[in-house]
């Protein structure tokens, strides 16, 4: 199972979509590795640089995370940078089905608590705690936590307990 506690980004803008994450020049690559360092480049968003991602490993952002062309090199460029967890009001839905393919959290929250995410956290050094089996976010900040819970399915949940469809098929089958 994959690490999914680490310190936040928090990319403040709706639609955020596959070509953004990872431009459709990056495709032909044959690996992982080749795709780390072209995350986000084309994110057009005030005040972000490529430079933020470092040393995260959960993005906080809006509605419609992933939308556009459907392709598994999105998830795994933010894999291969240590991000295994994305934060959004919700997916686009092949996108969504692809981290947990990947063994990946893409959890939805209410747009309530996502603004609540933003309005207390955002620009301030965050880290965030998943935990899988309780369905519970731990966000510290300033010395404090906080605790809330999110909701996702069971096969979901298994997924990425699996390390993904791969490890969950050599498990089962």
């Amino acid at each position: 199972m994959k690490n999914f506690k680490g310190n936040v980004l928090f990319l403040d803008r709706s639609d955020i979509n596959t070509d953004e994450i990872i431009p459709a020049k990056y495709l032909t690559e044959i690996t992982k590795e080749a795709l780390k360092p072209n995350l986000l480049e084309d994110l057009v968003l005030p005040g972000f640089s490529k430079e933020d991602t470092r040393d995260k490993a959960v993005i906080v952002t809006r509605e419609n995370f992933g939308c556009g062309s459907s392709r598994e090199h999105a998830p795994w460029a933010l894999e291969v940078n240590g991000i295994n967890v994305v934060i959004a009001e919700n997916f686009a839905r092949i996108f969504r089905q692809n981290m947990y393919n990947c063994g990946m959290f893409a959890i939805e929250l209410p747009k309530e608590k996502i603004d609540y995410l933003f309005a207390n956290y955002a620009g301030k050094d965050v880290s965030m705690e998943i935990d899988v089996d309780q369905n519970t976010i731990t966000i510290n900040a300033d010395g404090k936590s906080e605790t809330i819970d999110f909701k996702v399915g069971e096969f979901d949940k298994t997924l990425v307990k699996e390390g993904g469809w791969v490890g969950y098929a050599d498990k089962n089958y």
